[in-house]
């Protein structure tokens, strides 16, 4: 009877990585919408504040260098 060889269950786990939000806006913006004309994905929404949806970044940078207050900056 051969006896099979498994890896570490640690080793499959470190291929496996959260998505993260790849940018953040802060108090500092005043809903100019600039932001919003320049994201190639529509990931961002308005309201008082605006808010960038961790799903549909792609983290681009796009929305960061068209922001006035430098609201926007990478978490």
């Amino acid at each position: 009877m051969k006896l099979k060889k498994y890896l570490p269950l640690h080793f499959y786990l470190s291929f496996i990585k959260p998505k993260k939000m790849a940018y953040i806006i802060n108090d500092s913006c005043i809903a100019c919408g600039s932001c919003i004309d320049e994201c190639p994905v529509e990931a961002i929404t308005e309201g008082d504040i605006y808010k960038i949806d961790p799903e549909t970044c792609t983290d681009c940078g796009s929305c960061a260098d068209a922001c006035p207050t430098e609201a926007i900056h990478p978490a």
